[in-house]
């Protein structure tokens, strides 16, 4: 899967994210590379991953995030067949 996406220009925006050193400088890096909402939905991924990870139905974790059936899903799918990063993440955020 990484061989669709991997290459030097990723990995020069991934080393550089790396260099962050605190929320601040993150909110001043992402406001300036993203979108408001491309930040917001990386962030509702995020918590749509935590909500599955703790069995909350679909339709709750639509009211609470605001994420549509579709988002849901296709998170659902990451964690169940993906690459693992959403708990890898999730592990270290516990």
């Amino acid at each position: 899967m990484l061989e669709k996406f991997q290459n030097e220009l990723t990995d020069n925006l991934f080393e550089a994210i790396l260099k962050l050193e605190n929320l601040e400088e993150c909110y001043q890096f992402f406001e300036d590379i993203c979108t408001i909402k491309e930040v917001q939905d990386l962030a509702q991924r995020l918590e749509v991953a935590k909500r599955l990870r703790e069995k909350m139905p679909y339709n709750e974790i639509a009211k609470l995030t605001g994420a549509s059936t579709a988002t849901i899903s296709r998170v659902n799918k990451c964690l169940a067949y993906g690459s693992g990063g959403y708990d890898l993440i999730l592990d270290r955020l516990k």
